[in-house]
């Protein structure tokens, strides 16, 4: 079982860890209406609500999902995420991505301040870097985590660990800001600041009890901040 950690809110913010896709770049949208096409495709229709559920995690997580919706080793992982990834990066490919709202003022402020920034997300470090290079954003963080190197994926505390390592600071000395279930557990359970940035889904009663607060947007996040209201 994993050890769950109640963030010390009283440390000073030494480090900001972002999840990628719903935080920085609008594309949560997007792998939830691709999770839904392939299923579809496949033979095992996904609705909505499950295909929110797909968000943020590991392989070996995401199978488990799977199998609670159709039945065990029903609709293969593999398959289906190679049939997500060939439909959303067509898509991408004719219509680009975009950035979320305040993200740009954000990053200027946490480097004004000397607070590194790393990308702490279930994407590979490819996908992370072509992403961010294309809105011209690469150069606003100082590391960037992968789920892909560390043992287990989101909702485990392990892409946390490893982003507040890479920082060279404590978990609970940084910020996570996330917009799904599974990133904020994740988040919660490495011993960071959960803060929620709602994108497709708004916080349950759960995620209420974990997180340092929700702001609509980065921009928010900012000016919170700077108030000194997250601690």
């Amino acid at each position: 079982m994993l050890n769950i950690l109640k963030p010390d809110r009283k440390r000073e913010i030494r480090g900001v860890l972002f999840d990628l896709d719903g935080v920085v770049i609008d594309t949560e949208k997007l792998y939830t209406r691709f999770w839904m096409e392939a299923s579809r495709e496949l033979g095992h229709p996904m609705t909505f609500a499950q295909a929110l559920q797909m968000r943020s995690l590991g392989s070996r997580e995401s199978q488990e999902k799977l199998d609670s919706f159709f039945g065990a080793a029903v609709l293969p992982y593999a398959d289906l995420r190679a049939r997500r990834i060939e439909l959303m990066e067509a898509f991408i490919a004719e219509h680009g991505v975009e950035e979320k709202r305040g993200i740009r003022e954000l990053l200027a402020h946490l480097k004004e301040k000397n607070i590194p920034r790393a990308i702490t997300s279930s994407s590979s470090i490819p996908v992370i870097r072509r992403h961010l290079g294309n809105l011209g954003l690469l150069d606003g963080f100082t590391a960037l985590c992968s789920g892909k190197d560390v043992p287990m994926g989101k909702p485990a505390p392990d892409i946390y660990l490893h982003g507040a390592a890479q920082l060279g600071v404590k978990p609970e000395e940084c910020i996570a800001l996330e917009d799904s279930k599974n990133g904020l557990l994740s988040a919660h359970r490495a011993g960071c600041k959960p803060v929620m940035v709602p994108d497709l889904w708004q916080p349950d009663e759960e995620i209420l009890q974990v997180i340092c607060g929700t702001y609509s947007d980065l921009e928010q996040v900012k000016e919170a901040l700077e108030r000194g209201e997250i601690k």
